[in-house]
């Protein structure tokens, strides 16, 4: 299976921010993955200024984004697993990319019903097929 190109897609934005004199920010679905000051959450979201001029130490993994950052005079940690990553857009014209809140949760339940439609055609048509439950209820558009 490939690796995700999200990490990729979020990295080219931020330098096409850059490039063009824009400030990044990353819009991101907190949960307890992450670590944001609660403070600045709203409706299990924070948007945060990922510029160069607000962050220290900025690593933009293939897991998770990472930062040093000044939160209303307080130095702040912030982690962010990609996968919780919603949006990153320039603040000045909202240029950008969105992301599907949870695409990697649906991809491992697609992963879970294929291996399960699988092992049903490996024990005939007379095995029974267990359910599968992935938590909350995923719509997915197709195309």
């Amino acid at each position: 299976m490939l690796p995700s190109s999200k990490p990729y897609l979020i990295r080219a934005i931020y330098e096409w921010c850059i490039d063009n004199g824009l400030t990044p920010y990353l819009a991101v679905s907190v949960d307890a993955t992450t670590r944001v000051p609660r403070a600045y959450v709203r409706d299990g979201e924070i948007v945060l200024n990922v510029g160069p001029e607000a962050t220290q130490s900025l690593q933009i993994g293939n897991e998770q984004v990472t930062f040093q950052a000044r939160f209303n005079g307080v130095a702040q940690s912030i982690a962010v697993p990609v996968g919780r990553v919603i949006a990153i857009y320039a603040r000045e014209n909202g240029q950008g990319m969105a992301f599907e809140a949870g695409a990697e949760e649906v991809a491992d339940a697609a992963e879970h019903v294929a291996a399960s439609a699988a092992s049903m055609d490996a024990n005939g048509p007379e095995a029974e097929a267990t359910p599968t439950t992935t938590g909350r209820p995923h719509l997915t558009r197709i195309k």
